[in-house]
């Protein structure tokens, strides 16, 4: 087994055409994700579901409220992952009030390829945050979305003075 892990982040049923917010090429960018958590089990990294659920004392949210399809993990996504780790969020950052250092730390990680939906938000977050400093941390770039293609690029081109950011050809 590898030292690496593979975030998953947000790929749940409202990010999709027929969600509540549909992000800029969510289908694609979701075929593209398939394929790479296949090639990541294959090196021996841990995928690792990262699923946000609107946290109903802040009331009614938009999307993602608990027990609703649209915050469902995505059939294909599971289904690729079948087994791994699902670590529930509240928050933009998937290490605040989780336990995802506590399944990082089980599997005995130190690296974390970060990909999945909203770039500038839960993606960039959950990279730069504080409890992330002690991974190696790199944003696969080709494998995250967000509404638009400009905010995606602008997103990126503000944290990579943060950290590495690769592609899938750069890892697999």
């Amino acid at each position: 087994m590898s030292d690496t892990a593979l975030l998953l982040i947000d790929l749940q049923y409202d990010y999709f055409p027929e969600g509540a917010y549909p992000l800029w090429h969510a289908e694609e960018v979701k075929e593209r994700i398939v394929t790479a958590i296949s090639q990541a089990k294959a090196k021996g990294i841990l995928p690792v579901h990262i699923q946000h659920i609107a946290d109903p004392a802040q009331g009614l949210s938009p999307f993602f409220n608990e027990g609703t399809h649209g915050a469902d993990i995505v059939a294909d996504i599971k289904a690729a992952a079948p087994d791994a780790p699902v670590v529930i969020k509240h928050y933009a950052d998937g290490f605040y009030q989780t336990q995802l250092e506590q399944v990082l730390c089980e599997h005995n990680i130190n690296k974390l390829l970060v990909c999945g939906m909203m770039t500038q938000n839960c993606v960039t977050h959950t990279a730069i945050s504080k409890a992330a400093e002690k991974y190696e941390v790199a944003i696969i770039s080709d494998l995250c979305t967000t509404v638009t293609e400009l905010l995606h690029l602008i997103a990126l081109h503000a944290v990579s003075t943060r950290m590495k950011l690769v592609t899938t050809s750069d890892i697999f």
